[in-house]
């Protein structure tokens, strides 16, 4: 299991995705999808929808599994439904899931309090529907339960763990949830914004793509592996899914992660957060890299 301390440019595993393991298989499609996908969906739904759940579903384990299992790095995908009048929000990948964020901020919190000596990283981003209003509740949510535990505003992450980069968005997130000890780091990111994307080929019998998102902030490097179906493979794969395709990658995977070095550089990583967490040695692969510093 994953200890953050105050040594520099520790290697340590990220979910990517975090909460798909809880996708509501009654939701609606996500405001944010293709007209085509949500008109496909709307006319073909038995068929259609329990495609889109099997490749999006990225995480079968619970978020204090994956917190059991050695994940720091929780990847959340904050949206509110288009339809619903109330201000809770959920998580969404293709579809909505059926606990609210409000839910997992709590469980993170219990994790928290009986494990004093870790730090959990939270990239919180996409914001789907998310109106200012909604953007404070997110941010009034985050300081009501976590309270102390955030992350001070005055630490510098360079002599504590490593530097970040915030990009600042219309409700101002980031400058309002530091707070004053440091058990927990809230994130507001935009992977794509300030990124290398590096692609390549895993299968060329299969044109399987593994993308590659670096998010680059200074000293903090974010590899997220996760393997990307084209409709092609789907359609080539009727009885497929992306827990499939992932698992049977696993031997590639491995070897690109044991090649893998820690540390500030550009070729190094700090974060490496893939699908499925818990199956395959990932965790310990990823761990291992600091035996390298």
């Amino acid at each position: 299991e994953m200890t953050f301390s105050v040594h520099l440019f520790l290697c340590s595993t990220g979910s990517h995705d975090t909460m798909t393991y809880c996708l509501d298989k009654n939701s609606a499609v996500s405001g944010n999808e293709s007209k085509l996908v949500k008109f496909l969906n709307k006319c073909m739904p038995c068929i259609v929808h329990p495609i889109i759940m099997k490749w999006s579903t990225t995480q079968v384990l619970t978020v204090t599994e994956q917190l059991e299992a050695g994940v720091r790095y929780l990847d959340f995908r904050i949206a509110h439904k288009a339809s619903d009048p109330s201000m809770n929000l959920y998580f969404v990948h293709m579809v909505y899931t059926t606990v609210t964020v409000q839910d997992i901020l709590w469980e993170v919190l219990r994790w928290l309090e009986t494990h004093p000596q870790e730090v959990v990283i939270l990239a919180c981003r996409n914001f789907d529907g998310l109106t200012k209003k909604l953007h404070c509740r997110l941010i009034a949510c985050i300081k009501e339960i976590f309270q102390c535990k955030l992350c001070p505003r005055n630490v510098s992450m360079r002599s504590f763990f490593f530097s970040f980069f915030f990009k600042r968005d219309k409700a101002n997130l980031h400058p309002t949830v530091w707070r004053r000890e440091l058990n927990l780091i809230v994130m507001s990111v935009e992977l794509w914004d300030n990124s290398r994307d590096t692609t390549f080929l895993f299968s060329s019998k299969e044109y399987l793509m593994c993308h590659l998102l670096i998010f680059i902030s200074e000293k903090f490097f974010v590899a997220g592996i996760n393997l990307t179906e084209n409709l092609r493979y789907i359609l080539l794969h009727p009885f497929g899914s992306l827990k499939k395709m992932t698992l049977q990658s696993l031997p590639c995977l491995k070897i690109w992660i044991k090649q893998q070095y820690p540390g500030p550089k550009k070729e190094c990583i700090n974060i490496v957060a893939g699908d499925f967490i818990g199956n395959d040695d990932f965790v310990k692969d990823v761990i291992d890299l600091n035996t390298k510093i």
